[in-house]
């Protein structure tokens, strides 16, 4: 049974998302010996205001880890479980579609 185009862009789109998340992840504690999360949002200094381009597209391996060890850590309710990976994976999509767009534009022009 053939997949609809559609059904395999969004897997694309959702595997490039998460890939690229833990790529800009990992070179953002490669590069500053701090590790991404977002409370680098709650300084005060110019660090808050520069970290959002950087939280925005690694926030979804963000929410991952911070799931996987908040469930072997503090033993976080089911619900919060079940909906955090529902959210990383939406934002995933969403990262990884701007990414394929931008690629495709960078390619065609």
């Amino acid at each position: 049974m053939p997949l609809d185009p559609s059904v395999v862009d969004a897997l694309q789109a959702l595997s490039l998302g998460f890939a690229f998340a833990g790529l800009v992840a990992s070179t953002f504690e490669l590069i500053t010996d701090q590790t991404a999360s977002f409370h680098l949002l709650q300084s005060r200094d110019v660090l808050a205001l520069a970290s959002v381009p950087v939280l925005v597209f690694c926030a979804p391996f963000v929410i991952a880890r911070n799931t996987v060890r908040g469930c072997k850590l503090e033993r976080r309710p089911l619900h919060l479980v079940i909906l955090a990976p529902i959210v990383a994976c939406l934002w995933s999509l969403m990262c990884g579609r701007l990414v394929l767009d931008v690629t495709q534009a960078l390619a065609i022009g």
